[in-house]
């Protein structure tokens, strides 16, 4: 019955391309875009940047270096680190809403609900919401990559490709983070879903909870906590990730990360992650349907 309501989700959505083109492609073809252009830029005022910036920006293997070869096994771990940014949770956003909320707007739950159990109902909506989250960041990647091969040939720069054991491993393991932390972020538009029968609120509650996250952030001096205190990653699931990005990366920064860090950030995304979606689960059982 989960594998219905799984095909029946897929379908559904599939059928709904703007949802898609929003979701999935919209951001990495912006992102494509936009750096094409500031790669033109950068090559027509190269000369005047070389002058104008540090050394060590310009220099090769820099940030804003035009020389030298291009690491394309490097690009992909650092394109791995950043997958989660909140522009792509803003945009994967808009393809969960309607998969959470959808049934509410359109009023079918009473005519899904007599079909199949309603946790399978839900579960069918999280793993499409899953497929989607994977597609959206496996498009980033794909178009990243692309605008890093456009980079060489505007620069005409060699590629090389170093992806050794260390390299596949923080590459696997960053992109399970970033999975992880775009899927927490979800949950909380499935239980604004549940709990207000709205796609709206489904879509702006989870931005209200990162923005009050964002200032609680800048204001953990004020209550005295530092950023690797337990309060401040259970309340944040934002630096939790960042925590855990750090300690992936190693060098410098995780080493002068304090102990506990890591068990902390994981307890962080994983009540993050879970408590919504069981009190999800729990109203959802308990709602009545029968005037949807």
């Amino acid at each position: 019955m989960l594998t219905d309501a799984i095909r029946a989700e897929t379908f559904r959505f599939s059928k709904n391309r703007m949802a898609i083109f929003w979701s999935v492609l919209f951001v990495p073809l912006v992102l494509l875009a936009i750096g094409t252009m500031v790669q033109l830029v950068t090559k027509a005022r190269s000369a005047e940047m070389a002058k104008a910036l540090p050394p060590e920006l310009t220099a090769e293997g820099g940030p804003l270096a035009t020389s030298g070869p291009l690491d394309l096994g490097q690009s992909l771990v650092s394109q791995a680190a950043d997958l989660a940014n909140p522009i792509l949770l803003l945009f994967v956003l808009i393809g969960a809403a309607i998969i959470y909320a959808g049934d509410y707007r359109w009023e079918t739950w009473r005519l899904t609900s007599a079909r199949n159990s309603r946790p399978n109902l839900v579960l069918g909506k999280i793993v499409v919401v899953l497929a989607v989250v994977c597609a959206a960041l496996f498009t980033s990647l794909v178009f990243g990559t692309i605008s890093e091969i456009i980079k060489g040939v505007i620069f005409a720069r060699p590629y090389t490709f170093s992806f050794g054991a260390e390299q596949a491993g923080q590459f696997g393991a960053f992109l399970g983070l970033m999975v992880t932390r775009v899927m927490q972020f979800t949950m909380i538009a499935l239980l604004a879903a549940a709990l207000t029968r709205s796609l709206l609120a489904a879509l702006f509650v989870p931005l209200a909870v990162a923005i009050g996250q964002f200032f609680l952030m800048q204001a953990l001096p004020l209550f005295g906590w530092a950023p690797g205190d337990l309060q401040a990653q259970l309340l944040i699931p934002g630096l939790a990730t960042d925590s855990l990005k750090s300690l992936i990366a190693g060098g410098a920064d995780a080493a002068r990360a304090p102990d506990g860090l890591a068990w902390k950030a994981v307890l962080s995304l994983a009540l993050w992650t879970v408590v919504p979606l069981v009190a999800a689960l729990a109203w959802f059982q308990r709602q009545d349907l029968s005037k949807e």
